[in-house]
């Protein structure tokens, strides 16, 4: 073990809480936000550094992360014992041809909630990181961001002064990489009415702007704190794995923070859907309690295993103890197919870090790469058996894209066949490609190429994972009435909605009475997403609304008032 002092914890102690009202949390180096708009990048996006600090109390856990790090990406790491950090990791092993030592001061180990976020100008463009103000009065650690632009030559847009002196941390704070974020209502009290670090006073709406100028969020999820969360951080119960799917915690019923989680999900599923335009898909994960049985609300540590970190294809995971931890990497790699998952136990009594109430995200964090290649695709996980399916992606380069294709297979076989991409518009790509009609599945995942030669692949991992539709002897019909959900409300007064999950070909809708007569009748341009259709003031009663296509046809029913 290297030479260490006692480590400061995620929280503040009792002493740095009596330094808060006399801290300058506002450090007047604020950057006006970038002047075209940004976006920031989505923890599964492509990275080109892994950050951490190195906190000799924690060098066991330090060093499993740099050795699944140095695989994937560069890595910096903030210490100023550079001979004794490098003997280290070489006496273990590992290559440090991918290691910079950035020789600064530093005062804790959570570097998620300090270091800087990666936002690229115009969805690909130029790459910068942007830094709020720090929850905790550790001016060594607030520094770190602008350390880390130096070194990989970028721009930081700093929140620190004026009316944009924004509070927030790295931990409470997740993206889709398309301008929604989620955040726990901390957000709200660290810069509201009479906080206590001395910001100016600010609304949601304030808050909202910052976010939307500096990040691109046009989108902020904020949700309830739990009860038994000090530290109120979403990154303790929740992560995205992708654009529509989100893994949460789940206790027993009742206990410690399980109803308040729940209430949670079931508020931003009733309020708010994926930028897809369809429900968020929710995967629930035991949360491990103690040995002996105790959870938060009787005095067990927080353990989670939604606290891990995604570095390109490997995903680090922070375990407990083999009983509880199996099924739930078993359970990961089912979620997260190809990927490298890695276990590094985060609660023994050498390095018991999550007794710090923080795990592998909190002491990570990532900066993405120069040049991003953006594939923004909706998997496909049913078909009919038989059918042609419609494949489409969202796909970007800053110098543009010479070609796309999508690589499928019939499940239990070898080799993928290949199906190029089309243009349509804008910058979405299509292609079509066949299901077994035996029912067999299929597999495929999207492959890429940007004018400047750069290659790249969704998922990540592709081919050692890919996406899997789901065909059975499932039947058109029933295939399509499980991709179109509603009507919502019901009973309806002046509109209806349906939502629509990626229908491809042409949809025809009408609506008539239970006499037959027809009413309304239209098309559907778009098979995927919301629609919204008018109700003229004149129906009432019982309605039905058909929906027409490749796929046969759906019918629901509508009450109209």
């Amino acid at each position: 073990m290297l030479a260490q002092d006692v480590p400061l914890g995620k929280g503040m102690s009792v002493e740095e809480a009596n330094l808060v009202s006399s801290f300058n949390f506002r450090n007047n180096r604020r950057t006006p936000p970038p002047t075209n708009p940004v976006r920031t990048a989505a923890e599964w996006e492509e990275v080109e550094y892994l950050v951490i600090t190195w906190d000799p109390f924690f060098d066991n856990i330090l060093r499993q992360i740099v050795a699944v790090g140095v695989n994937e990406c560069k890595i910096i790491i903030t210490t100023q014992q550079q001979e004794a950090v490098a003997g280290y990791l070489t006496e273990n092993g590992i290559d440090l041809t991918n290691v910079t030592f950035l020789d600064e001061g530093w005062n804790s180990i959570w570097i998620r909630d300090y270091s800087g976020n990666t936002v690229y100008t115009d969805t690909v463009g130029e790459r910068a990181l942007v830094d709020w103000i720090y929850n905790r009065p550790r001016p060594l650690d607030n520094i770190m961001p602008e350390a880390h632009a130096e070194i990989i030559g970028a721009p930081l847009y700093i929140t620190d002064s004026g009316s944009n002196d924004l509070v927030n941390t790295g931990g409470n704070f997740m993206t889709d990489g398309l301008g929604t974020a989620f955040a726990s209502e901390l957000i709200l009290e660290e810069n509201g009415e009479d906080n206590e670090y001395g910001v100016t006073e600010k609304t949601e709406e304030d808050i909202d702007e910052i976010m939307e100028e500096y990040m691109g969020i046009h989108t902020y999820i904020k949700m309830p704190v739990l009860p038994f969360d000090g530290i109120h951080h979403i990154d303790m119960h929740m992560k995205l794995l992708d654009e529509e799917t989100i893994l949460v915690s789940r206790y027993p019923e009742g206990v410690a923070d399980g109803p308040q989680i729940e209430a949670n999900i079931a508020y931003v599923l009733e309020n708010f859907q994926s930028p897809f335009g369809t429900p968020y898909r929710i995967k629930w994960i035991d949360a491990p309690p103690s040995e002996g049985g105790n959870y938060p609300d009787t005095n067990g540590y927080y353990r989670t295993y939604s606290n891990m970190v995604i570095i390109n294809k490997s995903i680090l995971v922070p375990v407990y103890r083999p009983e509880v931890d199996e099924p739930a990497l078993d359970y990961l790699q089912e979620l997260m197919p190809g990927y490298n998952i890695v276990g590094i136990d985060v609660d023994n009594d050498d390095e018991p870090l999550i007794a710090s109430s923080g795990a592998l995200h909190c002491i990570t964090h990532t900066i993405g790469v120069a040049e991003p290649l953006l594939i923004v695709h909706q998997p496909v996980r049913e078909a009919p058996s038989g059918a042609m399916v419609g494949i489409n992606a969202m796909i970007r380069h800053a110098s543009g894209i010479s070609g796309a294709k999508v690589l499928w297979r019939d499940n239990g076989t070898d080799t993928f066949n290949e199906t190029a991409m089309a243009l349509t518009e804008d910058d979405n790509w299509a292609a079509e490609i066949p299901t077994n009609a035996d029912g067999t599945d299929a597999e495929y995942y999207i492959w890429a190429e940007a004018a400047s030669g750069k290659t790249l692949t969704r998922p990540l991992v592709a081919p050692d994972g890919f996406w899997t539709i789901e065909t059975g002897a499932l039947a058109a019909e029933e295939w399509a009435a499980k991709k179109i959900t509603g009507p919502y409300p019901n009973p309806a007064t002046e509109s209806v909605n349906f939502t629509l999950d990626n229908l491809s070909g042409p949809v025809t809708v009408t609506i008539s009475n239970v006499l037959g007569q027809q009413l309304y009748a239209g098309a559907v341009t778009e098979g995927n997403g919301i629609i919204t259709l008018q109700l003229n003031p004149e129906w009432s009663g019982h309605l039905l609304v058909t929906f027409k296509g490749d796929f046969g046809q759906v019918t629901k029913k509508l009450v109209k008032l």
